[in-house]
């Protein structure tokens, strides 16, 4: 797996430990509904720190927190 993939499925992980929809998600994180529909439909493989500093503050929860999943242990060698 790849990081863009681990992101999208932590995002969905994440909405719905939190029983929210990814449109919500978008409005109490101040992101476009569309790039979070890119992300999690993996149109945007490359979600920004910034955009993750977002989802977490919209979610309150701490980056660390976000990462904190078994889906970035083992995680596909990006640069060959």
């Amino acid at each position: 797996m790849d990081i863009g993939e681990a992101v999208k499925l932590r995002i969905l992980e994440l909405c719905a430990t939190h029983h929210i929809t990814v449109n919500k998600l978008a409005t109490i994180s101040g992101i476009t509904q569309s790039t979070l529909n890119n992300i999690v439909s993996g149109r945007n493989k490359s979600a920004t720190v910034s955009t993750v500093k977002k989802i977490c503050d919209g979610l309150d929860i701490t980056i660390v927190e976000f990462f904190t999943s078994s889906l970035f242990e083992d995680l596909e060698q990006e640069v060959k």
